[in-house]
């Protein structure tokens, strides 16, 4: 599975984007897509994931905040990112793991990263 993530750029605080992932190898089904972000000088950190079903699941950094969601048929992903502040800047990875009992939250568990896309937040 290749992975390759799109629509990061500088926007200011209070601002939106949306991030687009291409999937391209092979058909997504009975996969998780997700995104994690990294930070300078932090670890890379579990965003959001949504399952073949739709099925959503957000962490700390999404709560509220961002929406992601997919279109199967196009083997898209997206993370709409509403009223970001600057703690919100980090390369953002778009990811893909194998449908498991539970959500993969930790980045040793995931199958597959995109390159990540730079999203910085500031005036």
């Amino acid at each position: 599975v290749q992975l390759q993530a799109s629509g990061g750029g500088l926007v200011q605080p209070g601002g939106s984007l949306r991030l687009s992932c291409a999937a391209s190898g092979r058909t997504l089904s009975g996969y998780d897509m997700g995104w994690f972000r990294q930070a300078p000088g932090k670890e890379r950190e579990f965003v959001a994931a949504i399952r073949w079903s739709g099925g959503t699941w957000y962490g700390d950094p999404g709560k509220g905040q961002f929406i992601i969601s997919r279109e199967n048929a196009k083997n898209m992903v997206y993370l709409r990112m509403n009223r970001l502040e600057p703690e919100d800047t980090a390369v953002y990875y778009c990811t893909a793991v194998l449908e498991r009992d539970t959500i993969v939250v930790a980045p040793d568990g995931i199958d597959y990263w995109g390159k990540g896309t730079q999203v910085t937040v500031s005036s």
